[in-house]
């Protein structure tokens, strides 16, 4: 299924062999063995794979939308014919249970169907004149070449929601994965150039991310970055990209809470709280973190998720019935842990689990945790852990718990369990988030909006929005006289 060597840079429609001496290890985070190896490139790579982009860019962009249209179409359904197999190297070199893995090629595709859709739809206006010697109009351009750095946590659903839009957009691509993912790119891309993607259109550098990002940054070529990471390297590319002005696409770390209203449906509120918390192990970004509880409601609310925490199955994500696979690395398996001892250094008690997963397997595993009296001094109540751990905070009134939800550096995703509309609709317009979900966890689809607020990035990706970060206004003023 998976080669022992990868080809893994893609420039001007040819895949470059690799290189003795530059080449890096593909490790199963559920077993630490070695799957692949694959390029390592650099600078020079990434200035290659940049020229050829800026070449491709004129003929893309003057293609017609409908021309574009045919080729993300065609990536869809080459990519929902696959979706076994993509999904089987995913969850391989990531780790996430396979049917996660599924629902995100499905999610991936569909961003490419949309897109699909979209690039057609790239509207430019009219505006009336205020003299009558002028006619005024605005028609959409393409930013140019467009540098796409993705994540490790969905490697896949991540490259199409950045690269789908900037293709309908009439823009050319240098995408670089994550360094511990590669493989899911290398499939993205196979079927781009299977659905007969011109040479240079897309290009493909894995290897050293400082000298890639380095290249992107100082190339006068790449007129905007799109990336998915964390706050510090956003800020990075934020100081680092001013230097030309580059325009950006940054979607950044969060810290989502959730609050129960005594209203809520609690048996709702745990099963999907659960899911939230514990998709891909608590590695997302829109995964809550915090979790307030009306403390009328809180002891129930508490007994009916310990009774499904500790019903989830941990593994290998190939293993059928597993519910929670490997974090990546240890890096990740030791924050966990450091945010549970602090918790309870602190005062905290630990509900379910609380200490790394002894299973059969050597990989990064950690089991699903529940802490309950927490305070808000506890390390996990302001940093994102990005692991599978649930703290549990009360609140007497609804006043308190908006104040608590917004009382975090980040803006990204927050959930409200209700059954009445009115509590929905008027917690939803206090939370100081880009994105809320009521009695819905899952919010992110590809016709919609998908985005933070303060140190949670800015732009969206999905809907038409997401297109429009890609295309840049060109104002024509026309005298007629």
């Amino acid at each position: 299924m998976i080669e022992k060597q990868t080809k893994s840079i893609f420039i001007n429609g040819e895949w470059r062999p690799l290189e003795d001496g530059k080449q890096t290890d593909v490790v199963n985070p559920a077993t630490l063995e070695k799957i692949s190896e694959v390029s390592y490139g650099g600078r020079q790579e990434a200035e290659e794979a940049i020229q050829a982009a800026s070449k491709a860019f004129s003929t893309w962009s003057e293609m017609s939308g409908r021309e574009r249209s045919k080729i993300l179409y065609k990536s869809y359904e080459l990519m929902m014919e696959d979706v076994d197999r993509l999904a089987a190297i995913l969850t391989t070199e990531q780790g996430k249970p396979l049917a996660e893995a599924k629902g995100e090629i499905t999610g991936a595709a569909q961003s490419l169907l949309w897109y699909a859709e979209e690039a057609s739809r790239a509207y430019g206006e009219w505006i009336p004149s205020s003299v009558s010697s002028k006619r005024m109009l605005v028609i959409p351009s393409p930013v140019g070449v467009v540098g796409a750095i993705t994540p490790w946590n969905f490697p896949t659903s991540m490259i199409t929601r950045k690269l789908g839009p900037a293709l309908a957009a009439g823009c050319t691509i240098v995408l670089k994965p994550a360094t511990v993912t590669p493989l899911s790119a290398v499939e993205v891309v196979k079927i781009f150039e299977r659905a007969g993607m011109p040479k240079g259109v897309v290009n493909l550098v894995t290897g050293n991310s400082k000298e890639i990002g380095e290249a992107m940054l100082s190339s006068n070529v790449v007129r905007m970055i799109t990336f998915t990471g964390s706050t510090n390297v956003g800020k990075y590319l934020m100081r680092e990209g001013s230097n030309q002005l580059k325009k950006l696409s940054l979607e950044l770390g969060g810290h989502a809470p959730i609050i129960v209203c005594k209203d809520a449906d609690l048996e709702k509120a745990a099963t999907l709280s659960l899911t939230s918390t514990f998709r891909n192990s608590g590695q997302t970004c829109i995964c809550a973190n915090r979790l307030y509880v009306d403390a009328s409601v809180a002891e129930e609310f508490a007994h009916i998720l310990k009774t499904k925490v500790d019903a989830l199955q941990v593994g290998s994500g190939l293993e059928e019935g597993t519910n929670l696979g490997p974090l990546i690395n240890e890096d990740a398996q030791t924050k966990v842990q450091a945010h549970v001892e602090d918790a309870v250094s602190k005062g905290a008690k630990v509900v379910s689990g609380g200490k790394k997963w002894e299973g059969t397997l050597d990989g990064y595993f950690y089991e699903p945790t529940v802490l309950s009296d927490v305070t808000d001094d506890m390390v996990v109540m302001s940093e994102e852990t990005f692991g599978p751990l649930i703290p549990i905070q009360t609140f007497s009134d609804e006043e308190e718990a908006i104040r608590k939800a917004n009382d975090s550096e980040y803006g990204l995703a927050a959930y409200v369990f209700t059954e009445k509309t009115k509590t929905a609709l008027r917690v939803s317009e206090q939370l100081d988030y880009g994105i809320i979900g009521v009695n819905d966890v899952t919010p992110s689809v590809a016709e919609a909006p998908f985005g933070g607020i303060k140190q949670s990035g800015n732009g969206k990706e999905g809907g038409h929005h997401g297109m429009e970060e890609f295309l840049e206004q060109k104002f024509i003023s026309i005298g007629i006289d």
